[in-house]
């Protein structure tokens, strides 16, 4: 087995419990952090692919899903937010 091939195996392990609390998960905050990890995943696993294939369409790929990642992360914490105080009052 290659050392990409691990690397690549590692990441899509590492994505099972990201997976797990998006689904899951108790709480919106959970569901928020188990999306963040898939996003994370898939931000090494791009540029994996760019540094693997010398390519920059991965690069680019790998960018705007940590642009794509942190706003959706941003866009739910207000959400939550905006619920949270609609239920205190």
């Amino acid at each position: 087995m290659t050392l990409t091939l691990l690397f690549v195996v590692v990441a899509g392990l590492a994505a099972v419990p990201g997976l797990h609390r998006l689904l899951v998960g108790p709480t919106l905050a959970d569901r928020v952090i188990g999306l963040d990890l898939l996003f994370a995943v898939a931000i090494v696993l791009g540029l994996t692919a760019a540094l693997l294939s010398q390519s920059t369409v991965f690069l680019d790929v790998a960018i705007g899903l940590a642009v794509v990642g942190f706003v959706a992360t941003l866009a739910w914490a207000r959400l939550i937010q905006t619920r949270t105080r609609g239920e205190a009052e």
